[in-house]
Formats: C-alpha cells, structure tokens, sequence
C-alpha cells in the first residue's frame, strides 16, 4: 500500500503568524486591551509626549487592520491545508471542519471573558464560509473575494446616499454596552467583569466589527488564504508572484491612503462620507497588509535573514496558546480586577514588548519537547474526538 503524500509544514507561514500575534500584543497593550483609560500626562516631559504620540500612531499605522488581516489570511491558508491532507486520504473534510468552529467559538469565548475585542468568536461564526466554498473554482473564489473585499453593503448606502441626501444608513445602539464594558474594566470585581464581559462585551465587539467592515473583509481573507494554499504561493518554488503583488500592493496603497485623508475636506455629506472611507480604508489597509507579507516572504526565501526569522516561528505554531494569554495577562494588567496599572504609552509597549519576549522564550521552551502548543494541542484532540 503506497503512503499518501500531504502538505508539509510551511515554516514561512509560521514567521508570518508570529509576526502578526506580535503585533496583535503590541497593539493591545498601548490600547490597555480595549481599556481607554491613561494618566493625566500635562505634566509630562514633552520628550514623553512625542514618543507617546510617536508610537499610536506609527503603531496603528504598521498594524492596525494589518495583524488581524494577516492572521486572518493565514486562517484560510490552513484551512486548504488541512482539508486538502484529508481529500488525499479520501475524507470529506467539510463536517469537521464546522466542528473545528463550535470549538473555536469556546475558546473564543474563553478569551472574551478577559478581552472585549478579541476576533476568535468573529473567525468562528465567519469560518463556515470555507466549507459552503471551497469547492469552487479558483476564478469563483477570486471573484467572490473581490465582492467581499469591496463592501457590498456600504456600496448599497452609497447608492442611497447619493439617491436621497437626507438618506441615514443604520446604525447598531452600542452606547450602553461601550458604557457597561467600560464600567467594569475601571471598577468591576473579575467574576463582573467576566460576566459583562461575556455578554454586552461580545455584543460591543461583534456590532464593531459589523459596522468596520472587518466581517466582510475577514470572509474575503479567509477565501484568499484558501486560494493561496491552491496556488501553493507561500512555498520558495512560487516567491516570484509575491514580486507582481507587491508591486500591485504598492499601486493600491498609496493613492488609497492619500483619498483616505483628503476626501473628509471635500465631501460634506457625512453619511455618505463614513460609507466611502469605510471602504477606502478597507482596502489601503489590505494593500498595506500585502505589502507587509510580500516583504516577508522575499526577506525569508531570498536574504540571508532566514534563519534570523526563524525565530518567530515557534510563536506563530503556538499562536492560539500567545494570543488567549495575552488576554488573560493584559486584563490582568490593566483592568480593576487585577493590578489596574496606569501606564503612559511608551511605558504601555515596553510593558508590551516584555511580555512578548516572555511569551516567544517560552514558546522556544516549550517547542523543544512538544509539537503543538497547550490549547493548539486541545483543539486538534477535540476536532478528531468524534471518528
């Protein structure tokens, strides 16, 4: 009997993981995980001011909308990896795979009780997408993708924007939940905050979500993961496409991000206005997203910085065990509950930084005896635990 060849690992991915969980860290930790309280900083050295104002914004810029898109498109890419493994051995992957989302859907859960604005329960309910089209073609998939990455529902509150001027687009009444959430982050008990957190804290994130494109932009990652898996394009042999889509990326990104700030100053419809950038915005952030992994895969196929980049690697296998913790220590950190830490923006990333580095040593640790991480390792052994 002939052994059945599947997909090895791809280490690229795996730096590409990494590199976007840190940059989730990072993001979070001057944001105190979704915690918008910071000291009073009149008094402070106008050296601190700068790097404080330095660091938001050269950090939302690098990985704002870019960290969550990239591990979004990763999620696709493995989804064609797994369910590829398993039509080699004749299996219908499909079933399991929904499966796979109720588990994720919990862990996702588990890190809502501590972190309002994580994305596991948005990529659970999202996932399904994969198994309703993996069987299409790749020329279906890109056209859909394409449909999705472009908005189409703010495309239709254009439309009506430009019928009717008075014309509103529909908002989600999120007021009291950003109020309930942020009341017990700055006086709540852990088990209040767990609670609130649980409830009006997934309802906040989910309508945020809703209303930021992120739904629509996540399920068109998702199919470009896939199509990437297709098309083998994260494997050395195919570095070469990355070339055309960054030069492609770089086209985009540019005259995009130069729209984003100068349409305010000319469109006075503000209905009209929030649907155009949503979509503008969208789509810089996507292009910039591009550039971000074009760079990477040329720096690991194609410079001598492979075995430097390596070491993210480790942190990416275990990405689901870093980012839950992150949560767990984040809340900890800087919500009521816990150590409610004051912290400016710089001393917010130093603290960030550390926990990263704290966080990848004991990947590296942990890698050297094991193959999955602590929660990677659950979720396989409960995604097979029906057979």
């Amino acid at each position: 009997m002939s052994s059945i060849k599947t997909n090895n690992r791809i280490d690229v991915a795996d730096v590409l993981r990494g590199f976007a969980v840190m940059g989730i860290i990072l993001l979070h930790s001057i944001e105190h995980f979704n915690f918008y309280s910071f000291p009073d900083t009149s008094g402070q050295s106008a050296w601190l001011n700068f790097t404080d104002r330095a660091i938001w914004d050269g950090m939302f810029f690098m990985f704002g909308g870019k960290g969550y898109a990239i591990f979004a498109l990763l999620f696709g890419f493995s989804f064609f990896i797994m369910n590829d493994n398993q039509e080699r051995r004749g299996c219908d992957f499909r079933l399991r795979f929904c499966w796979r989302m109720i588990l994720l859907f919990l862990f996702g859960c588990l890190n809502a009780a501590f972190f309002t604005a994580e994305v596991l329960v948005l990529y659970s309910l999202v996932g399904f997408v994969l198994p309703l089209v993996c069987k299409l073609s790749d020329k279906k998939l890109f056209i859909l993708a394409i449909i999705l990455l472009f908005q189409p529902l703010a495309l239709y509150f254009i439309v009506r924007c430009l019928a009717d001027s008075n014309y509103l687009p529909p908002t989600l009444p999120t007021g009291a939940l950003w109020g309930a959430t942020f009341k017990v982050q700055s006086g709540g008990t852990f088990l209040e905050t767990v609670r609130v957190n649980l409830w009006e804290g997934q309802l906040v994130s989910l309508a945020w979500a809703w209303e930021n494109a992120r739904v629509f932009q996540t399920a068109a990652l998702f199919i470009f993961g896939l199509l990437i898996g297709r098309r083998g394009l994260f494997r050395e042999e195919h570095h070469q496409a990355w070339g055309h889509i960054l030069a492609g990326a770089l086209i985009a990104f540019f005259p995009l991000y130069g729209l984003s700030n100068m349409l305010p100053n000319f469109i006075t419809n503000k209905a009209l206005l929030s649907q155009i950038l949503l979509i503008i915005n969208s789509l810089y952030k996507f292009s910039f997203m591009l550039i971000l992994v074009s760079g990477i895969i040329f720096a690991y196929y194609k410079t001598s910085l492979r075995d430097k980049m390596m070491i993210l690697a480790p942190y990416g296998r275990m990405s689901l065990t870093n980012y839950i913790m992150q949560s767990m220590v984040g809340s900890m950190l800087f919500y009521h509950w816990g150590f409610f830490l004051q912290l400016g923006i710089t001393a917010s990333i130093c603290l960030g930084a550390s926990l990263f580095l704290l966080q990848l040593a004991f990947c590296h640790w942990w890698m050297r005896s094991h193959t999955h991480g602590p929660l990677e390792y659950l979720w396989k052994r409960a995604t097979w635990i029906f057979k």
